[in-house]
């Protein structure tokens, strides 16, 4: 078996799913992304049985009464205990809910100091959490509630042991009336029923170099750039300009990495339809950009996640990246040289070729919680309060997953933070941009458990066979259609 089809393999019996890259992490800190290869990026799925999701049924599934927490749900509890891989996000989310300093409320967690709180710092990658949950909750250890990464979500959310159905805590479709559609599709299980929801929205865009722009595109304001971008035709046009003008030694786009995630928010069939996989006229529509960008050197060829991809910019051989809400304290303010770094400051945000979202996390809670009312009071405040989440979204600072909100705040041209908006180009409002990739980003009936584990063959498949190595398209499907039949096998392949 060939590293790959080893990685494939492995990846479906841990049984991680869903459709994203990474965790979104504090956009002061350096994100905890893995650094992996930019075609390992789409990462992993879960394992066949996670498809079929219990039918609800009998009174014991029956949903509470609106705001009432349902009598099987545990209360009384001592402790609410929240457990995430690392401590980016919720100890500020748990701040805002009890009232404390942001400041401190780390080290008040980790010395045990906030009183009914118990933090799990579990230390690890996102995309080791899924394993590290399933080991915790195969225990008798207490765990109220946890988060999920957007990259495996679906493994938690389809299985009715692992995560409670949040109607039992009294939350319903309408006690979240402004989230990003988006978000609801990923946090609902196979029969519909909502078992997550997130706090962030992680819409992305097409984050410049102006300086650059102007120099070979002649480009010299958002408008302008954005028409250049506007679609996949017009951004590989854009690209081969941007090689011809700087003697092939600037690439439009950062990473093939970045590429897929715009592109893969552009599907219109889902990868698996009836237990069948499909391949459209997408998947080769994909193959042939890239091709053609790497081809004219539009795209650069540096390992994703690694230091000389983020460097690239700092040199002038990178004139943009995709990133998303998450990422512009840390690999997109990285890429500029850091706080005044060689080419901090000269950055302008477009919505690129197609709206995206890139990572994302989820908030479910445990089926054998005995904190009903706390889980359910934290999130409410984490992601229905609105006078929270405004007061969230600047001091955190955080894209919050409410439309309203953040109607709100960009509309009052917010600052959410110094550092990170000291980046863009002549006080650019960043998030204005992603407000309107994040309302029109669609994924209804698009999302199967088995997502994560084909987008990695596919994409590894695009890039190792026929970018790397020259194969047919036809060859190249082939190759693919192997990779997906070994790693799993309950779907047909044709």
């Amino acid at each position: 078996m060939n590293t790959l089809k080893k990685t494939l393999a492995l990846v479906a019996t841990l049984a991680m799913a869903s459709t994203a890259f990474v965790g979104c992490g504090e956009e002061e800190k350096k994100d905890d992304a893995p650094k992996t290869e930019a075609t390992k990026a789409a990462t992993e799925a879960p394992a066949a049985d996670a498809t079929d999701a219990p039918a609800a049924d009998d009174e014991a599934d029956a949903p509470a009464a609106d705001g009432a927490i349902d009598a099987s749900v545990g209360t009384g509890g001592d402790t609410l205990t929240i457990a995430a891989w690392n401590p980016d996000d919720v100890p500020f989310l748990i701040a805002q809910w009890k009232g404390l300093d942001y400041k401190t409320v780390v080290d008040q967690l980790t010395n045990g100091e906030v009183e009914g709180v118990n933090f799990i710092n579990m230390g690890v990658k996102g995309g080791e959490a899924a394993e590290a949950y399933n080991q915790l909750l195969a225990t008798d250890e207490d765990l109220d509630v946890y988060f999920c990464e957007a990259d495996w979500a679906l493994q938690f959310i389809n299985d009715d042991s692992k995560t409670l159905a949040l109607d039992k805590l009294g939350l319903t479709d309408a006690s979240f009336p402004n989230i990003n559609a988006y978000t609801d599709e990923i946090g609902k299980d196979l029969n519909g029923v909502r078992k997550g929801v997130s706090w962030q929205a992680a819409a992305g865009g097409f984050g410049y170099n102006a300086r650059l722009a102007e120099e070979y595109l002649g480009v010299t304001s958002p408008e302008q750039m954005q028409e250049k971008v506007a679609d996949w035709d017009k951004f590989v046009a854009t690209a081969q300009e941007v090689s011809t003008q700087s003697n092939n030694s600037c690439a439009l786009a950062a990473s093939i990495g970045g590429i897929w995630q715009a592109f893969a928010c552009g599907r219109t069939t889902p990868w698996v339809v009836d237990n069948k996989l499909q391949i459209d006229d997408f998947c080769k529509e994909y193959a042939e950009t890239v091709k053609a960008l790497w081809d004219c050197g539009g795209v650069a060829k540096n390992e994703q996640w690694s230091t000389d991809w983020t460097a690239a910019g700092t040199t002038g051989n990178v004139m943009g990246y995709f990133v998303s809400t998450w990422g512009f304290g840390g690999f997109f303010k990285d890429a500029a040289g850091g706080i005044g770094g060689a080419e901090y400051g000269n950055w302008n945000l477009v919505q690129g070729p197609t709206p995206f979202y890139w990572g994302g996390t989820w908030i479910v809670v445990n089926p054998a919680t005995d904190n009903g009312e706390e889980a359910r009071d934290f999130i409410i405040s984490a992601t229905s309060d609105e006078a929270a989440m405004s007061e969230f979204a600047t001091k955190k600072p955080e894209y919050v997953n409410n439309t309203t909100v953040m109607d709100s705040l960009i509309s009052a041209d917010t600052v959410f933070n110094q550092k990170i908006s000291g980046n863009f180009k002549d006080g650019q409002n960043y998030f204005e941009v992603l407000a309107e990739n994040a309302k029109t980003i669609d994924f209804k009936g698009l999302i199967t458990p088995y997502d994560a584990a084909v987008k990695t063959a596919f994409i590894n498949n695009v890039q190792e066979e026929y970018l790397e190595g020259g194969a047919s398209w036809d060859d190249t499907v082939n190759a693919f259609k192997d990779d997906v039949a070994e790693a799993i096998t309950n779907i047909e392949v044709e």
